[in-house]
């Protein structure tokens, strides 16, 4: 019946019922649909079907939807439940999304929802907000199973079954001693295939690997991308395992690694998406751009210093917005290809290396082609071949600066421990900018008798 339905007509059978106060036929709609829909219903909801709709839903069900949800729609779920209710709620979310979203409230708010929560649970939360939101700590959970390393493999069947419900994946088993060390894994693969009164040291892999609790979320993902792993553990300083990461906190790491990124490179330095306000998106916007604004006058003051070869060299001017604009381009293509390495590889003085000869060497085709192809347009057109040597040969050497200072600016900040995507494609764009002009009109001026 559900199957069919579309998202306008699942919000419209939504209202009706909370209208009508039908809470069966409601359920039975809630049942079919994954939290994230569930998350979207409830945030397409008018204002006044909101509250309704949270109280038709279970607890479990309203502690998926709210993991589903930004923390200012989370909040508002929360205190309108009230403190008793929301501590049973949180008792049945997922521990470092609880973290999260308690990590955003003052210190009263927070002292009151914990001490409200089960012991146990309280203090696992309390542990997971210890450390930072962007750190392998910050976005593990503490949903896993273990097992002695003592175990044979039909006690770990058990245990397995026993906690199936509890834990986030029950791909891997992680085995421990005595001071909880973390000393081998086992896969559900491996239980299958093994006899039942096997020795679990028998079948684990020893060679386990793991990150330690303050390992950067980037290198996290790094790790779990390199062994194709559905989850890595986490280990304290003292190598006792404290939590896993899941493949699923990884994609929430690397998308908003990306927004990042892409709002560095844009040169909005903050998020700005289609919700945000004119005057919101100009604020954010403004800083970089008058930045950017006064390093442009300097472009002005070097049109200015060769006003005298432009006045007797008018043709020049046709060409200089292809000289800068094509020099800004090729810093934008190298930019892009040194932010997205540095994420995806090992940096080291040889890969480095490597990268700038490749990038120069990209330069310098693409500063040949683009080069000679310019010149014979130039020649053609204005029947001059020193005008077109000229022309050819600044595109030629402002490809290749262009190319490096992409290359180079964004190494240089990763050298100095500033994130690269901060290199701007607007602040390269303006830099080469500078450097074309420089060039174009210091080779014209060199040729200028020949121009006339």
């Amino acid at each position: 019946m559900f199957k069919e339905m579309s998202e306008n007509q699942i919000l419209l059978y939504v209202i009706k019922n909370l209208k009508e106060l039908r809470k069966k036929e409601f359920q039975l709609l809630i049942d079919e649909l994954h939290p994230y829909d569930i998350a979207n219903v409830y945030k397409n909801l008018p204002e006044k079907h909101r509250h309704k709709f949270v109280t038709f839903l279970t607890t479990r069900q309203i502690a998926s939807l709210i993991q589903e949800l930004e923390s200012d729609l989370q909040m508002e779920i929360l205190n309108k439940l009230g403190i008793e209710r929301s501590s049973h709620i949180m008792n049945l979310m997922e521990n470092d999304d609880l973290a999260d979203l308690l990590g955003n409230l003052e210190v009263n708010e927070i002292q009151d929802f914990l001490s409200s929560m089960k012991a146990d649970e309280s203090k696992t939360v309390q542990s997971l907000m210890q450390y930072d939101s962007d750190t392998a700590g910050g976005i593990m959970t503490n949903r896993f199973v273990w097992i002695p390393q003592v175990y044979t493999v039909r006690d770990a069947v058990e245990k397995l079954k026993t906690f199936a419900g509890f834990a986030e994946n029950i791909y891997y088993l992680y085995v421990i001693d005595d001071d909880r060390k973390l000393v081998g894994v086992v896969s559900y693969r491996d239980l299958l295939l093994a006899e039942m009164d096997e020795k679990i040291e028998e079948i684990m892999y020893s060679r386990v690997i793991s990150v330690p609790a303050e390992t950067d979320q980037e290198e996290v993902a790094r790790t779990i991308e390199r062994y194709d792993f559905i989850a890595v553990p986490v280990t304290d300083e003292n190598d006792r395992l404290i939590g896993i990461v899941t493949v699923d906190d990884v994609l929430d790491v690397l998308i908003e690694e990306a927004n990042e990124d892409i709002e560095k490179l844009s040169a909005t330095g903050k998020s700005i998406d289609f919700q945000t306000s004119a005057l919101v998106a100009s604020y954010r916007r403004l800083p970089w751009l008058i930045l950017l604004l006064f390093i442009g006058i300097l472009s002005g003051s070097i049109i200015s210093t060769f006003e005298g070869t432009i006045e007797r060299a008018v043709a020049l001017t046709y060409f200089m917005p292809m000289i800068a604009g094509m020099t800004g381009n090729t810093g934008t293509q190298s930019l892009a290809v040194v932010v997205r390495g540095l994420v995806s590889h090992d940096i080291d003085r040889p890969t480095i290396m490597k990268l700038i000869l490749r990038e120069f060497g990209v330069g310098f085709i693409i500063g040949i082609t683009c080069g000679i192809l310019i010149s014979i347009v130039a020649y053609l057109w204005k029947g001059n071949l020193i005008l077109g040597l000229v022309v050819g040969s600044s595109l030629f050497f402002t490809l290749i600066i262009g190319t490096l200072a992409g290359t180079l600016i964004p190494l240089l900040l990763y050298r100095f421990k500033i994130d690269p995507a901060v290199a701007s494609g607007p602040l390269i764009t303006t830099l080469n900018d500078i450097f074309s002009l420089l060039v174009y009109f210091g080779t014209a001026t060199m040729f200028l008798s020949h121009l006339l």
